[in-house]
């Protein structure tokens, strides 16, 4: 049986991806942050949100001891934090700075893998943080990829549809061409090791584009040479599958699609055993618990489902987050009051910013604003360095929960009733100057012009080259936003 604990709805964006350690469960979006919480009673710890890239966290993984949480972004960045105090350990910038799709850390903790959007791969020193090996497969981004339990080997997955399967020095041991011929979407390695005279045996799961989800036999041989064999392919899902996760003891095997559901199935005998329909949009993300029989599902509905896998859930209800508690939470505890809901956070006075920082907690920083004439604008403006420098705001910890809080809202903002189309693609944001890129996607025109100067003149959208760095200003698109913004 397979109950539904509770459910987690502090993103602002799509959940794309869900990861436990022993004792916590991560969650990163859309929305730029990394939320951590404890797997007891799924509150969320004290310094959640993490806040530190730019742009959608794409993936997230612990190091195997639970110390550690590595995270990247379409901003470039692969970051380390550390689960002690929710602090950066460090930064690492994917070579030639393309947008990181996927990342994962070996199971013994000594390499970090992370693979982008022009088909590179990075192998890092994990307790150095130093680079360590590169390669690259052309004209593919990489969007999938998992260490093998013995952490000599890992395998990677293009939106190419290929898996590759790579040992420590980068070196291709085998290619699977056509492994989900419309791309794949996940990969990942069963935590067992089959060994048996000449040959050590692993178990691969792939989804993709196909629908399907499908499980591999990986033969390595002591001459150095590898084999891998189709063994079952699993097609309960009617839309493209984007995620796969097996369990800790590699008995179960999940995964979650475009059409909603999420299926668990008996990994060894390849049968269906649990179909779940709870979520509202794609399920993007699913992780199994190492300690308890529990499952994380994460979606675009921007809702992270907790289930356990046997005959009632009691005892996790007790400190869990129940779902009519945390809807009826979320209608106590708005961000913005009956008067200012009806503004755009850009459009408040400077008596509405004072309202909203009394609101959060942060009174004593009223006087500081009024001063510095901050109104709407102003605070959506507002770095770490204007803080400092002009608010004098000395206190660090108080200048990064200013700006959390500025996040939130600008992500609030933009999840409430802003149509997707008037959203800049990179920032989430409201658009003021859009413009028209040479990939045929509008986005802000500060966005675009800072993403071709750092990013290799490749498309947020289609990571494909710009063919031209030219940039037309959309005036059909902006006078339909301040229509909106006039009727609003």
């Amino acid at each position: 049986m397979a109950s539904l604990v509770c459910t987690l709805q502090d993103h602002q964006d799509d959940v794309n991806w869900c990861a436990f350690s022993t004792k916590l469960l991560a969650t990163c979006s859309g929305d730029k942050t990394i939320r951590i919480y404890n797997s007891s009673d799924f509150s969320e710890l004290p310094f959640s949100p993490l806040s530190g890239h730019g742009y959608s966290v794409h993936c997230c993984c612990f190091s195997a001891c639970g110390q550690f949480l590595a995270s990247c972004s379409t901003d470039a960045t692969t970051m380390v934090w550390s689960m002690t105090t929710g602090d950066i350990e460090a930064v690492l910038e994917h070579p030639g700075r393309s947008p990181v799709r996927i990342c994962a850390i070996s199971p013994d903790s000594v390499h970090l893998v992370s693979g982008a959007s022009d088909g590179t791969l990075a192998l890092w020193d994990f307790p150095s943080k130093q680079l360590r090996r590169t390669t690259a497969v052309s004209d593919t981004t990489m969007v999938a990829c998992s260490f093998s339990p013995c952490s000599q080997m890992f395998v990677s997955g293009s939106t190419y549809g290929d898996l590759r399967l790579w040992d420590l020095n980068v070196n291709q041991l085998h290619a699977e061409k056509n492994a989900h011929d419309l791309g794949v979407s996940s990969c990942a390695f069963a935590p067992s090791i089959l060994s048996g005279g000449q040959v050590v045996q692993f178990r691969v799961a792939s989804c993709g584009q196909d629908c399907l989800l499908k499980i591999w036999a990986i033969s390595k041989f002591s001459s150095g040479g590898c084999k891998m064999q189709l063994l079952h392919i699993l097609s309960d899902q009617s839309a493209p599958v984007l995620c796969c996760a097996y369990s800790s003891d590699g008995q179960l095997l999940v995964s979650g699609s475009v059409d909603k559901s999420v299926t668990i199935y008996d990994a060894t005998n390849a049968v269906l055993l649990y179909k779940l329909n709870q979520h509202a949009r794609y399920v993007t993300a699913c992780a199994c618990s190492a300690t308890s029989p529990l499952i994380a599902t994460g979606s675009m509905d921007k809702s992270v489902n907790i289930w356990r896998l046997e005959n009632g859930c009691d005892s996790w209800q007790k400190g869990g987050k129940s779902l009519p508690q945390e809807t009826a939470q979320m209608s106590n505890n708005g961000t913005a009051s009956a008067g200012r809901s009806k503004l755009l956070v850009a459009d408040w006075s400077e008596e509405d910013v004072s309202e909203w920082l009394v609101e959060e907690g942060l009174q004593g920083l009223v006087d500081k604003f009024r001063t510095n004439n901050i109104d709407g604008t102003e605070l959506l403006s507002l770095t770490k360095e204007t803080l400092a420098s002009e608010l004098h705001i000395e206190s660090v910890g108080l200048r990064s929960k200013v700006l959390r809080k500025v996040e939130e809202l600008k992500s609030d903002s933009v999840c409430s009733g802003v149509p997707d189309e008037f959203t800049c693609p990179i920032t989430r944001e409201l658009m003021r100057e859009p413009v028209i890129a040479a990939d045929g996607y509008s986005y802000e025109r500060e966005a675009i012009e800072s993403w071709i100067h750092t990013k290799n003149r490749t498309s947020p959208m289609t990571n494909l080259p710009l063919l031209t760095t030219l940039l037309t200003p959309n005036h059909t698109l902006k006078m339909a936003i301040g229509r909106w913004r006039t009727s609003h």
